[in-house]
């Protein structure tokens, strides 16, 4: 089959794609498992949006991470794009290595109290208020003040003014340019770098620090690399997990039976780790795996992905596959096993999974219980959802108390 010689998605269907993609999702896995979308002067993009196929995908050799084989092809901000999600061995067994230490399980377990006590601190704040944001006021300034402590960002520039600039790169705000948001986020990076090289051997405790003095003093990463290795962290190193948090959220409003479940007899730690799970299949929080292309032919489901092609591995799709979830429109906080691909698989697998898991556990128990009785302060219909193409977030979760 070549580009649409398949059925085009129903117009009802493709209304929808951006709000909410899961029929578009259902429709490619049942009518175009492997679609092709070609636009001129573009490289051509596959959909791929089987969990097997998915699944597999994620760990094929065949693919590459590397945006330099795609000609013409640049994505993010100039000059930031040399780091471990656009890479492929060695070079991300490299800087994989030197950002590993600080993510390991068994660290980010330890940090449980701190979680624990941010996360009350917000909703102290905004106990008496009728009126919440589930974003402004909690998921966003949660995630974001985790990611700075791990890497050392100063309190300083641990503000919504600096998550601001970072989100900018990913969802410009309406009538700025990308140019204006990439030469703060620059800045910022500089002010950051030259801050750690400043502080000498002392700097060393954080992760940004560390990744400093492995440059400096061996050569393991490049100066673009430590750039481009800061920027990553501190965007996706929050961005995933707030929207694991809003979406979780609007997920258990909208399914209140479940919600109740966090407040039940059952809901030990177990079931909270069972429970977020659950959460991250249901509306995951990356809608399409990182970049990736073929640096040779793939064939699948009759068709040909030629080197140089775009591969979208649908990660959205993939955890509602019917055949791999029993009910996979059905958000069930118990189901077990839940084999869902959130965080990817193999040698490109989250590395900051274990942070997302513990923020999720801290976060919605203690949101249901402070927040108390909330429904959503507008339709679901009318939420506003970020406009980017891999992540998968609300811009805004207003609630109020009943």
């Amino acid at each position: 089959m070549s580009d649409d010689a398949v059925a085009r998605p129903p117009a009802d269907v493709l209304a929808i794609r951006e709000s909410d993609p899961y029929p578009y999702f259902a429709w490619l896995r049942r009518h175009a498992p492997a679609r092709v979308e070609r636009r001129p002067g573009r490289p051509a993009v596959w959909q791929i949006s089987r969990h097997a196929d998915v699944r597999a995908l994620l760990t094929d050799p065949r693919l590459s991470k590397e945006p330099g084989r795609v000609p013409g092809y640049v994505p993010g901000p100039a000059g930031l794009n040399r780091h471990l999600v656009h890479a492929d061995p060695p070079d991300h067994t490299r800087l994989r290595t030197l950002v590993n230490a600080a993510f390991v399980p068994r660290r980010i377990a330890e940090l449980e109290p701190v979680v624990t006590r941010v996360a009350n601190r917000l909703l102290d704040r905004v106990e008496r208020n009728p009126h919440v944001d589930v974003i402004a006021d909690f998921a966003a300034p949660l995630t974001f003040r985790m990611i700075c402590a791990i890497l050392g960002v100063p309190d300083a520039l641990d503000t919504a003014a600096t998550r601001d600039t970072l989100m900018a790169t990913i969802a410009p705000a309406p009538g700025t340019g990308p140019d204006h948001g990439e030469r703060d986020l620059h800045a910022l990076l500089d002010t950051l770098i030259a801050g750690k090289r400043a502080g000498g051997e002392q700097s060393g405790a954080d992760l940004l620090g560390a990744l400093v003095r492995a440059g400096d003093e061996t050569s393991a990463m490049s100066e673009e690399e430590l750039r481009s290795t800061a920027y990553l962290l501190l965007l996706v190193g929050h961005d995933t997990t707030m929207n694991l948090i809003g979406n979780g959220m609007l997920a258990l409003l909208r399914h209140p039976g479940e919600a109740a479940r966090f407040q039940s007899p059952e809901a030990g730690p177990e079931f909270v780790a069972t429970a977020v799970e659950e959460l991250l299949r249901y509306d995951s929080p990356v809608r399409d795996a990182t970049f990736r292309c073929a640096a040779e032919p793939v064939r699948l489901h009759g068709q040909s992905i030629g080197p140089g092609d775009i591969v979208s591995l649908l990660i959205g799709s993939a955890n509602r596959d019917e055949t791999c979830f029993p009910d996979a429109d059905r958000l069930d906080l118990g189901r077990s096993p839940n084999s869902h691909l959130a965080f990817g698989h193999g040698p490109h697998f989250c590395i900051g999974a274990a942070l997302a898991r513990l923020e999720g556990a801290v976060a919605f128990p203690l949101l249901l219980d402070r927040l108390g009785p909330v429904q959503l302060a507008k339709p679901a219909a009318e939420l506003s959802w970020r406009p980017t193409r891999v992540m998968r977030g609300l811009a805004a979760l207003p609630v109020v108390r009943r």
